[in-house]
C-alpha cells in the first residue's frame, strides 16, 4: 500500500537485543548490590515488564507508524508486532491507510453572480505515501480539511448559482482537482468530492419557487390547449361518422346511458321525441315516432271510399256559403 520509495524500519531484532541487554545489566547490578537472588528476580521481572511495554508496538493491518530516533526519521513500521529501542526511538503518530471521509462546508460564500450560499460537501481521500504525510505536512488530517474548505470557497466564487444547483458533479470534480493540486506533495490522494447540500437565502428560494410554478402553469396551459385542439379534431371526425350512420349515434347514446346507470343512483325515463338518436333506444326510435305511426297505420285510399260512391271533389267553402 505504500509507495516504492518508502523507507522501512528494520531494527526490530536489534531493539529486542538491546532490551535484553538492558534488563540483564540492571538485574546484575541489583544482584551485586543486594546479594539476593530473590531481589534480583523481582528486579528482572519488573524491568522486563517496563522495558518491553516501552518498546513493543502492535500495529493493525491498515495502520502504519513512523519511527524517530533522537528526532531523526528512521522509517515506517507496520503491520504486525514490532519493537523499538526504548528511551531512544519513539513513534509520534499513527497513520490510517483506509479511505477517510471528511465533511467540510463554506458558509455565506458569494457566487460569481453575488448570491450568498451555504455549501456542504464530503471529501473521500486516503494516504498513499505515509512518509510524505509525516515529513511534508504538520497534522495532515487538519491540513486536508482546511485545504478542502479553501478549495470549496474558490470554486463557489468562480461559478454561478445555476451551475451550483444543476451541475453538482461538475462542481465536485473542480473541487477535487483543486485539492489534488494543493496536497500534491503530502502523499495524499483525493478520491472524490460529493456536494451534499446547497442552501440559498429564503427570499431567493421563494422567488425561484414562483418562477418554477409559473413555468409549470405555462406548460400546463399549453398542453391543455393542444389537448383541446386534438379533442376537437377527433370530435369532428366522430360527428361526420354519426352523421353518415344513424346507428352509430344510437350506439353512442346507449353507451352513455349505460355509463350513467353504473352508479345505481340515477333514474332514466325514455320519452319518445323527434330527435334522431336520443329517443327510444332502438333503431325504430331513430325514425321518429310520428313517421312510424304514419307508415304503420295509414289506411289505403281504396278502403276509405264506400262502395258505389263516385269520387267527387268536396265542395269548396265559397260554394257552401252561397
Amino acid at each position: 500500500m505504500e509507495g516504492p520509495n518508502v523507507k522501512q524500519y528494520n531494527s526490530t531484532g536489534s531493539a529486542f537485543a538491546i532490551d535484553i541487554i538492558i534488563i540483564a545489566a540492571i538485574t546484575a547490578i541489583s544482584f551485586i548490590l543486594t546479594e539476593s537472588v530473590a531481589t534480583a528476580a523481582v528486579v528482572f521481572l519488573f524491568m522486563a515488564v517496563i522495558i518491553f511495554s516501552l518498546s513493543l508496538r502492535v500495529i493493525s493491518e491498515w495502520n502504519r507508524m513512523p519511527v524517530l530516533r533522537f528526532g531523526r526519521y528512521q522509517g515506517i513500521i507496520g503491520p504486525g508486532l514490532y519493537a523499538i529501542m526504548p528511551l531512544v526511538d519513539y513513534t509520534p503518530i499513527k497513520l490510517d491507510l483506509r479511505v477517510i471521509s471528511v465533511s467540510f462546508r463554506a458558509e455565506k460564500t458569494l457566487t460569481i453572480d453575488n448570491v450568498p450560499v451555504d455549501v456542504e460537501a464530503i471529501l473521500f481521500w486516503k494516504v498513499l505515501e505515509p512518509e510524505k504525510a509525516v515529513l511534508n505536512v504538520q497534522m495532515y488530517m487538519d491540513s486536508i480539511q482546511l485545504a478542502s474548505q479553501t478549495a470549496l470557497r474558490d470554486v463557489i466564487g468562480k461559478n454561478e448559482l445555476s451551475q451550483m444547483l444543476a451541475g453538482r458533479d461538475v462542481i465536485g470534480k473542480s473541487i477535487k482537482d483543486l485539492i489534488e493540486e494543493r496536497v500534491n506533495g503530502w502523499g495524499i490522494d483525493a478520491i472524490s468530492v460529493e456536494i451534499r447540500d446547497v442552501a440559498i437565502p429564503p427570499d431567493l428560494q421563494n422567488a425561484m419557487a414562483r418562477v418554477a410554478t409559473s413555468e409549470r402553469e405555462k406548460d400546463a396551459r399549453v398542453i391543455l390547449a393542444e389537448s383541446e385542439s386534438l379533442a376537437a379534431d377527433k370530435m369532428l371526425e366522430a360527428a361526420e361518422k354519426y352523421k353518415s350512420n344513424i346507428y352509430a349515434m344510437q350506439l353512442r347514446s346507449l353507451n352513455m346511458m349505460y355509463e350513467i346507470s353504473l352508479t345505481g343512483k340515477n333514474l332514466m325515463v325514455f320519452i319518445p321525441t323527434e330527435s334522431k338518436g336520443f329517443s327510444i333506444p332502438t333503431p325504430i326510435g331513430m325514425m321518429g315516432m310520428q313517421d312510424l305511426f304514419k307508415n304503420a297505420y295509414k289506411p289505403p285510399e281504396d278502403a276509405a271510399k264506400p262502395k258505389g260512391a263516385s269520387a267527387k271533389p268536396s265542395p269548396k267553402k265559397q260554394d257552401i256559403e252561397v
